[in-house]
């Protein structure tokens, strides 16, 4: 660990306000699994927040669901659902992750901190939910939670961005109005191990430029594209 990276981790914890028994889950919650390629056979690798951002998706589940339930009393199932897709997204996840300081904090190959790693959606995301999973694990669902209502509180406040539970049907919609050509979906990119992939993938409208977006899996990656082009042209 460098000195620099050292002292983004401790300013980490210290914005956690949780102090770590087994501070061996915050330093894998915050390890790419870029650390471990490479290396040859029978090398030993540090672990990566992959499994914990298994368990972290879950906890951030939860988490957003009881809160939207405890803010908005008298919301339908409907509306908790659009603000909860918008919650526990990978961008809602990296914006978080960037209110912490995560990045700095990250655990990178040489490759993928060059390559602009530390401010990357994806490795900011996964490494938001790893950390809340390392939370949990380390002092439970209160102090989970504790992070969550932090990092997540502006987002928590703003009204659920319309066409947000199907993007891409208002993605078509909007196509089709103008007299164009279906949008198109493809996959640009696919990094991560086989049991937790993360997809890149380009939507396109005719006439308009594309945009890329990443998801775990390939479906929550063109949502997440069509999403960000709806935003773009101003439509939610």
């Amino acid at each position: 660990m460098t000195n620099l990276r050292a002292e983004a981790v401790a300013a980490l914890t210290q914005r956690l306000g949780h102090r770590f028994q087994d501070p061996a889950l915050l330093e894998q919650a915050l390890t790419h699994p870029s650390v471990g390629e490479g290396a040859g056979q029978g090398a030993r690798t540090p672990p990566d927040n992959q499994r914990l951002e298994f368990l972290g998706d879950r906890v951030l589940g939860l988490l957003a669901a009881e809160s939207l339930m405890r803010r908005y009393p008298e919301a339908d199932e409907g509306d908790l659902s659009a603000r909860l897709h918008a919650l526990v997204d990978k961008p809602a996840c990296a914006r978080a992750a960037e209110t912490l300081g995560i990045g700095p904090a990250l655990r990178l190959s040489p490759g993928e901190a060059k390559s602009g790693g530390r401010r990357r959606e994806g490795a900011l995301g996964d490494a938001m939910e790893a950390v809340l999973a390392a939370l949990y694990l380390d002092g439970g669902l209160e102090a989970a939670r504790q992070v969550f209502e932090s990092a997540w509180n502006d987002m928590l406040r703003s009204p659920p961005p319309r066409a947000v539970v199907n993007p891409k049907s208002a993605l078509q919609e909007w196509a089709m109005k103008q007299a164009l050509p279906l949008p198109t979906y493809r996959i640009t990119g696919r990094t991560g191990s086989d049991h937790a992939p993360t997809f890149t993938v380009e939507a396109a409208v005719q006439g308009y430029p594309p945009l890329t977006a990443e998801g775990r899996s390939r479906q929550d990656a063109e949502k997440a594209a069509a999403t960000a082009l709806l935003k773009r042209e101003g439509l939610i």
